[in-house]
């Protein structure tokens, strides 16, 4: 267990941009992962001798194949509009989690090996030699990235930190400096199925027992299935969904979705997880590694339509890039790929994120709902980075914003948003995402929510509000853990689909 000291930041009336703290947060650092966790996903075990060659040469390949890296680290003109954008700089003061300061941490490596100037003139431009120093302060800072993309929205140049701090740890990886957390994760993944190492039994066991909870708090029948061939619908969820509180709520809430519109559906034990780490950790193998495993069961199975449930990155790995990864949709060409989108119906988004079902559903008059069964709780809802600026839902843009909302609305009778700065595509990050989401950096993810602690304490003092919902795991795992360090209790957050499932109305014709 984690056992760091300090000060949970004081919530304030309005955003306050502090003042600047060298140093402040040099401390926190995630474990390094060990040599077997690495091996394991193929990446060294230890640093040594020779690593600073290697590390150049993995920084050339990356500029070689991703052309707006290079355009990034060129770009920047240190104007300094997104210096207090970032949630990790406003709680923490740390001036290195500015995001064009953590930018400037590759940018003076990248100027020193791979410009002119840099080679020849290194002090003139600010390049600097990658030691062993330099290395330290990359393991630090671009692990107190969450990859979220707000400070993207306010560059004149749209630089994205996100796919720097990527760059950086996929860099790091490859000379043996991995982080525990993500890695391991992506190994379990590997071998298992889903994060959390659950096998199959297991995650069967758990599906029966939700049916049995259901049926005997609703009298209905509503199944849960595992590995049903030929169901019309494969759901891919976060696999807290399975067990966790409150994840495990919006999971009750799929079920009784699909089962009082009649629609046919399964989860998989070969994919029994729609996150996908190697996001976090920039290596476009290991996601499309992960994304594969969709592919294999959707096609073992022969289902008609992919669903996500509410997790964030899943989302935006499923919305940006499945297609092209391994052809789910449209975009691949292999023969597995062809067959997939053959396989698939056409009529339907592929994939689909689960709000877009549910609101389609209710569009269509499919779904009813009492809406006083939510009268006990005056909502908000905070905006999942991941979805809110790296993804879309439904016909019409913003429709990342509407739909959730839509639902919200359609399920009960008080709603009231946060102020219109740390919404929809402003939103602030909850201050866990981008494999951050353990104890040993507790105090970053802590001082990182601090903005949307403060928006959410304006509209608890407003309005009343006790209930913030959102479609994202990291982000409930997350608040469930922070939460009470603001005085809040860890209730306050839950699933949309956990309001669904509160009001909808089983058992009648659809």
């Amino acid at each position: 267990m984690a056992t760091a000291q300090f000060q949970t930041p004081e919530l304030k009336p309005y955003p306050v941009v502090p003042l600047v703290a060298e140093g402040t947060m040099a401390h926190s650092k995630p474990y390094v992962a060990s040599a077997a966790i690495q091996s394991a996903v193929g990446f060294p075990g230890e640093l040594t001798e020779g690593w600073e060659q290697r590390a150049i040469a993995k920084m050339g390949e990356l500029l070689g194949k991703y052309r707006s890296l290079e355009v990034y680290l060129d770009a920047c003109v240190h104007c300094g509009a997104c210096s207090d954008k970032c949630h990790y700089f406003l709680g923490t003061g740390d001036p290195k989690n500015m995001p064009v300061a953590r930018q400037d941490l590759m940018r003076q490596v990248y100027r020193r090996y791979f410009t002119f100037a840099g080679k020849h003139f290194p002090k003139l431009v600010g390049a600097v030699d990658l030691t062993k120093d330099v290395l330290d302060d990359w393991w630090v800072y671009y692990n107190q990235c969450s990859e979220c993309r707000r400070c993207s929205v306010f560059c004149p140049y749209g630089i994205d930190t996100a796919e720097i701090t990527m760059a950086a740890r996929e860099v790091m990886d490859s000379v043996g400096m991995g982080q525990k957390y993500s890695n391991e994760i992506i190994g379990k993944l590997h071998k298992i199925g889903n994060n959390l190492g659950l096998p199959g039994p297991a995650l069967e066991n758990t599906l029966q027992g939700l049916e049995e909870d259901v049926k005997d708090d609703t009298g209905v029948d509503v199944r849960y299935p595992l590995d049903v061939k030929g169901a019309e619908v494969l759901l891919v969820t976060p696999s807290a969904d399975f067990f966790a509180e409150p994840h495990v709520e919006s999971l009750i809430g799929y079920g009784k979705v699909f089962h009082a519109a009649g629609i046919s559906w399964t989860l998989s034990s070969k994919a029994s997880e729609a996150g996908n780490f190697g996001l976090f950790i920039g290596n476009y193998e290991h996601l499309r590694r992960i994304a594969l495993r969709v592919r294999e069961a959707a096609l073992e199975l022969g289902v008609k339509r992919i669903v996500v449930g509410e997790c964030g990155h899943a989302w935006r790995v499923a919305y940006s890039f499945w297609n092209t990864l391994v052809g789910i949709g449209a975009g691949g060409n292999d023969p597995f790929a062809i067959q997939l989108q053959s396989q698939l119906d056409p009529r339907h988004k592929q994939p689909t994120h689960i709000c877009e079902l549910t609101w389609d559903l209710i569009q269509r008059g499919v779904l009813k709902f009492d809406k006083e069964k939510n009268d006990d709780r005056i909502i908000t809802f905070h905006d999942s980075c991941n979805v809110a600026r790296a993804s879309r839902m439904g016909d019409e843009p913003g429709g990342q914003f509407t739909i959730p909302r839509n639902i919200i609305k359609a399920v009960a009778n008080h709603f009231h948003e946060m102020a219109p700065e740390t919404i929809c595509e402003s939103t602030y990050c909850c201050g866990g995402g981008g494999g951050l989401l353990s104890d040993e950096v507790i105090e970053i993810r802590v001082k990182g929510a601090l903005p949307r602690m403060e928006a959410l304490k304006a509209v608890v003092d407003r309005h009343g509000v006790n209930f913030m919902a959102c479609i994202c795991a990291i982000c409930k795992a997350q608040f469930t853990k922070v939460l009470p360090y603001y005085g809040f209790d860890m209730g306050v957050i839950g699933g949309v689909h956990q309001l669904v499932s509160r009001a909808i109305r089983l058992g009648e014709p659809n």
